[in-house]
């Protein structure tokens, strides 16, 4: 392996993205994750189409496919019947990969990770201070080990050392509840005719979201700000959930349950010298859209497409200048733009809110243009689309 130009904090799906472009450049790369091992938890798993293109060159969006489930269509419901239904074939001329990819985001992990050059991934190895100068960026490693490089992303997630080593605020806000997500082996569609595997309930009281995995359905729900974790998380709360999702005289079978916080935060800044900021250590949105971690990832190959370009000479150094300038205004204008209206438009308590956004999907999921637009734009090529102009 070559000696880094780059050094890459965290082997999350962003960083590892970085550093499998970096390296299919020529660029040596290593990556540092404070971990053991890769992590198995259960986070994103949703894969946006223009994500599958970009995954594609590298062997990866074959294997995610192996590995996942296909959900072409998706769905805006309540629980009184009213349904709106959108087809990702509207963006078949769009993308190679006109549809969602359900697969959890730690398979993809394996996959990049075992396509790097032996000893790329470094684990036990936590970041814990960094400092440049005019030549390059020195890391600290487990509070002794210095290590040197030319470049650091930093994709070492929402508690991001890297961010505050760099003294970078993260910008924004937490919404006061928090989100539970209860996987189940049960079968909704067989209780609820006609559902896709990506499904949104709106409902005041208390909205929920279905996904389907490969083995399991995930059901999320919102959290009251008064409830306490060891209430939520109980088998009892969880089961009370799902009953009111279908009722039915056997308990469900719960395989997993997560309870996390919700922020809706950017760092102020993307670049400060030789070091850039990727992916949640950048910034951090509710998952009501499927689009942090895509964002995260396309953040990755933008940002080690443009120092592999200049670190080979292809481009001049000012060309790292747009990374913030293209990725910054995509997390603060699209992503948390549309996935705060997701939430919002499922929960309003509010009659005439609740009527002109469902009119508003009916008409959009009736029109084909209308749809074929609204699906560029949640899938995230129109924000792609944008930055390509920059």
């Amino acid at each position: 392996m070559k000696s880094p130009e780059v050094l890459v904090a965290g082997a999350g799906p962003v960083g590892l993205c970085a550093a499998a472009a970096l390296a299919r450049a020529g660029i040596g790369v290593a990556v540092l994750e404070a971990e053991a091992a890769l992590p198995e938890n259960l986070r994103a798993s949703t894969f946006q189409p223009p994500t599958l293109d970009m995954l594609a060159p590298f062997g990866a969006t074959k294997r995610l496919i192996e590995m996942g489930r296909i959900a072409p269509r998706l769905q805006y419901r309540d629980r009184a019947g009213w349904v709106a239904e959108l087809d990702f074939g509207a963006i078949a001329a769009d993308t190679r990969h006109p549809y969602r990819l359900q697969c959890e985001q730690f398979k993809l992990n394996r996959v990049l990770a075992d396509g790097l050059p032996r000893g790329t991934v470094r684990f036990g190895a936590a970041v814990t201070d960094v400092a440049q100068d005019a030549a390059g960026v020195t890391v600290t490693v487990n509070g002794s080990e210095k290590l040197r490089a030319g470049w650091l992303i930093g994709a070492d997630g929402g508690r991001s050392r890297v961010r505050e080593a760099l003294g970078i605020p993260l910008e924004g806000f937490t919404w006061p509840e928090r989100f539970l997500v209860a996987s189940t082996t049960f079968d909704f569609p067989a209780a609820i005719p006609g559902l896709c595997d990506v499904s949104y309930f709106a409902d005041p009281e208390e909205w929920f979201f279905l996904l389907r995995v490969p083995e399991v359905w995930r059901a999320m729900f919102p959290t009251r700000p008064e409830e306490k974790d060891d209430e939520i998380l109980s088998d009892a709360a969880i089961e009370a959930r799902l009953q009111r999702v279908h009722s039915k005289a056997s308990p469900y079978e719960i395989r997993h349950r997560t309870l996390y916080s919700v922020h809706q935060r950017v760092a102020a800044t993307y670049r400060r010298g030789r070091c850039f900021l990727a992916g949640d250590a950048a910034h951090l949105n509710n998952p009501l859209g499927g689009m942090g971690m895509n964002g995260g990832i396309h953040d990755g190959f933008s940002i080690a497409e443009k120092l592999a370009a200049v670190l080979k000479g292809e481009k001049p150094e000012d060309e790292l200048e747009r990374y913030e300038r293209q990725r910054r205004p995509i997390a603060l204008e699209y992503v948390n733009t549309i996935t705060i209206a997701n939430k919002r438009n499922l929960e309003t308590r509010d009659a005439g809110e609740q009527r002109r956004w469902r009119d508003q999907m009916t008409r959009t999921a009736a029109d084909p243009a209308l749809a074929r637009e609204y699906l560029l734009k949640i899938s995230m090529i129109a924000s792609l689309r944008r930055t390509a102009c920059d």
